[in-house]
């Protein structure tokens, strides 16, 4: 199949990411399939006779690829709805439990699924960075440190991507991140634990989205930022992966695997 015929539909499509993502989708010359709504009525601006859903099992009939930036809620129905007509999906939604987490891997025994935090290019070299450097650096002699400031709207803390660059800190340092994360220090907490991998997250106006990983020791500091400008990073990254994901098998995938980076 040619990126030309690829039909690409939009979960969420109304929202900010997905409206950049129906550009993104023109842009890669790819088939605007659709895309779902909660109020149709918030559909204006969109292109002239695009088809729009309530549910993702209509959209999923018409898509040979979803890309769903929406809310952890939804990933039981969708996973269900995708791997019942054979629908790949571009996932973007963090914050999910045990069971939902579940699902995705279930649907990936049946679909393609490629799942990050985050689909900037910048922040999955980093990401494989930190893990690089969690693995050189010995725990008890430097220190790792996760800051990260969002937009003052942004609900959850620390973000989806602070706690994926922590995963990978952990990965590098044969750990669990839940063993050793810190995070919201207040009061008087005692000096840091050995090993332990801390966050901090900051919150004001606009800014799309700032995260910095810092390994410090006595003698030294490595420090590793992303800034992201605009949230267009995300759409073109997603679109990138849509158009990746459509010729593999079925499997759970990252944006490492999109990248082309090796295995690590």
């Amino acid at each position: 199949m040619t990126d030309q015929g690829l039909r690409i539909g939009i979960a969420g499509i109304t929202g900010r990411v997905g409206r950049l993502l129906v550009e993104e989708v023109q842009a890669a010359g790819a088939v605007l399939a659709g895309g779902t709504v909660r109020d149709k009525a918030k559909a204006i601006g969109l292109p002239d006779g695009l088809a729009l859903f309530t549910d993702m099992a209509g959209l999923a009939a018409v898509s040979d690829v979803v890309i769903d930036f929406t809310h952890a809620d939804t990933a039981i129905p969708h996973a269900q709805a995708l791997a019942d007509h054979d629908t790949a999906w571009v996932l973007g939604t963090t914050g999910l439990s045990e069971a939902q987490q579940a699902a995705v891997l279930k649907a990936a025994e049946t679909i393609g699924v490629v799942h990050a935090a985050n689909f900037s290019a910048g922040v999955t070299l980093v990401r494989r960075l930190a893990q690089m450097m969690g693995q050189a650096l010995p725990a008890e002699s430097y220190d790792a440190e996760i800051v990260e400031m969002h937009h003052r709207q942004k609900v959850d803390a620390p973000s989806g991507t602070a706690l994926a660059i922590g995963e990978a800190v952990a990965k590098g340092r044969g750990v669990a991140l839940t063993d050793v994360k810190e995070s919201g220090r207040d009061g008087h907490t005692g000096p840091r634990k050995p090993g332990a991998i801390g966050f901090a997250a900051l919150r004001g106006g606009q800014i799309v989205g700032e995260h910095e990983v810092l390994f410090t020791s006595a003698d030294e500091q490595i420090t590793l930022t992303h800034r992201a400008f605009d949230r267009r990073v995300f759409a073109t990254g997603a679109v990138r992966a849509a158009l990746w994901v459509q010729d593999r098998p079925a499997g759970y995938y990252g944006m490492e695997e999109v990248l082309g980076l090796p295995p690590c």
